[in-house]
């Protein structure tokens, strides 16, 4: 007869978090394992994973850093759990997250089921027309800083099981491999990139700003999406009033307000034809700024509105340019291209076209041109012939409108160049 295991966590749930992992796909950890080979001796490593997770004696290993580029150039740390962490980290949150989710704030919208950013960025423009007056707030190196007494303390509000606390603190206490193999200790702060860290942020921010908003300042409604945050006030009075209590309240959470990324914005438009020091804010990609619109009437009017942001639209060429390489990939046809990129095409498209869609359309134009260089360069007819190449590309859309995502925004296409 076996010995009792101190934790009864079923071995159903460890099947239902491997097949969560593996359906969210991501790279191998320190260990090198990919899903592919974690799956080549797939029972054994469940059962490993459910026999250490169920006695106590499961420690994760060291997340490994890796730095991926920020679209305002800098970089942003990423902490990449091996694929068997992952899998534990999915069964500790299948666990927790029925408890704390329905408790969380509706204006909450990051990392949360049936939520997401293109809604925060909906509602943020209905009451950006409501309100004067707006807040953009950054909390500095939320995820790098958040003090793990507190947030333990935040997710004990919520369960008192001792498995999926003793987890929650190995994970919070786990080292960090950098880029030259070494192991460096973490006494703050939970890695982006891990599994159970947005449901971690989102655990903490609800008490730490959502409950605490909502109860100090009902008038100045919010979205928040993990550590983004726009709260909407009447005057600036008010604005200027919440960020010094906000400041106040983070700085007891053991969190700082970023002075040079937190402003207080006009959000002017033609009912509000004043001026102020600060008139546009980004926010998840998109540029809030006022905007020419035109009503059902035809007549045109100033709108405070979003669109494609700047840096949002540098990023997206950026890919195209140096990661796709489209004109040298002579190799393939037209129909395969298409293939490559349509998937990644429509999710800018999904995403970035969901406001001021127009402004979506000269971001992806270097494409049009990429593709007539790259009919130069693969038939010997269009060589040294641009002017050809865009006609023969044009008659290409003419007869294959849906070929490429992109060709759709606009039925008056012309390739650039």
């Amino acid at each position: 007869m076996g010995v009792a295991k101190p934790f009864d966590i079923p071995k159903k749930l460890v099947w239902a978090a491997y097949l969560r992992v593996k359906q969210a796909g991501g790279a191998a950890g320190v260990d090198g394992q990919s899903i592919e080979g974690f799956e080549s001796d797939l029972k054994r490593n469940l059962y490993r994973i459910w026999n250490r997770m169920s006695s106590g004696t499961y420690f994760p290993p060291p997340v490994m850093r890796v730095e991926i580029p920020k679209r305002d150039g800098g970089k942003r740390a990423l902490g990449i759990p091996t694929v068997s962490d992952r899998v534990a980290q999915t069964v500790v949150k299948m666990a927790l997250e029925p408890t704390v989710e329905p408790t969380f704030h509706p204006d909450s919208y990051g990392y949360r089921p049936g939520r997401s950013a293109v809604e925060a960025v909906g509602r943020a423009r209905q009451r950006c027309w409501q309100f004067n007056w707006a807040l953009d707030l950054d909390i500095r190196a939320f995820f790098d800083s958040l003090d793990h007494d507190l947030l333990l303390r935040a997710v004990r509000r919520y369960t008192q099981s001792r498995w999926i606390l003793l987890y929650v603190e190995r994970w919070l206490k786990a080292p960090v491999q950098v880029a030259d193999g070494s192991i460096v200790a973490r006494g703050m702060g939970t890695p982006q990139g891990g599994v159970i860290s947005p449901l971690l942020a989102n655990t903490f921010l609800h008490l730490a700003f959502d409950t605490w908003m909502q109860r100090t300042h009902p008038t100045a409604p919010f979205e928040r999406y993990a550590d983004d945050v726009l709260v909407h006030c009447a005057t600036e009075q008010q604005a200027q009033a919440v960020l010094r209590d906000v400041k106040k309240r983070l700085l007891q959470c053991r969190l700082e307000v970023h002075p040079e990324k937190t402003k207080v914005i006009y959000c002017k438009d033609s009912n509000r034809p004043g001026t102020a020091v600060v008139e546009s804010f980004d926010f998840l990609g998109f540029t809030f700024r006022p905007r020419r619109a035109r009503n059902r009437q035809g007549q045109y009017f100033v709108s405070f509105s979003p669109a494609i942001s700047k840096k949002a639209a540098v990023a997206i060429r950026h890919t195209m340019r140096h990661e796709w390489r489209i004109r040298k990939r002579t190799d393939k046809d037209l129909s395969d291209l298409a293939n490559m990129f349509n998937s990644e095409l429509r999710g800018w498209i999904n995403y970035y076209g969901s406001y001021y869609r127009s402004a979506l359309s000269p971001v992806l134009r270097p494409l049009d041109l990429a593709l007539v260089k790259w009919a130069m360069r693969k038939y010997k007819r269009f060589k040294g012939h641009q002017r050809r190449a865009r006609r023969w590309l044009q008659g290409v859309t003419r007869r294959e409108p849906q070929l490429f995502a992109h060709w759709q925004l606009s039925s008056a296409w012309r390739p650039a160049g």
